[in-house]
């Protein structure tokens, strides 16, 4: 569903390579129908290009950010510097320092430069706290989170009969 014009979401990775972490992200918008634009910008090799997505953003129509980066992975804290619009922050992991060093430049941000951050590498739950800002607005979304909600209870208690049924033999 990434389209270009109309979307809610903007979802900005440091490098093509973060791409196979982002897809998860990617396809919960899609199933709850969630228009987004994915963009591979660097706040370090292109400055000036990432700095343009950011304040941008606002007048496009972009709700909310969606920001991914590895290593010193400053990404996220400098597009949430440039907008007023809520940021979440995927840490990437790397190879250096699994991914910590990542998650430590995200999440340490200086009062009044907030940036949400998720687990690392956690995509999914970037594209759910995003739907869920949205939902503030949207009671589509917000009923459709309602659904994703419950499914995952139905889940759990699934898994747990199963368990139950095999401890009873």
């Amino acid at each position: 569903m990434a389209v270009l014009g109309n979307a809610k979401v903007a979802v900005i990775m440091g490098s093509d390579s973060d791409l196979p972490v982002l897809e998860p992200a990617l396809r919960f918008l899609d199933a709850f129908g969630i228009s987004y634009r994915a963009h591979v910008s660097s706040a370090h090799r292109v400055p000036e290009r990432t700095a343009e997505l950011a304040k941008a953003a606002e007048a496009q129509g972009i709700e909310v950010i969606i920001a991914a980066a590895g290593g010193a992975a400053h990404l996220p804290g400098v597009i949430a510097a440039l907008t007023v619009l809520p940021v979440i922050g995927i840490p990437i992991k790397t190879d250096t320092l699994s991914g910590v060093d990542s998650l430590y430049s995200i999440v340490q941000m200086p009062s009044g430069v907030p940036v949400a951050t998720v687990g690392i590498n956690a995509a999914q739950n970037a594209a759910i706290l995003a739907a869920q800002i949205l939902s503030i607005k949207d009671l589509g979304i917000r009923q459709k989170l309602h659904d994703y909600k419950a499914s995952l209870a139905s889940q759990v208690e699934a898994k747990d009969a199963q368990l139950q049924a095999k401890l009873k033999k």
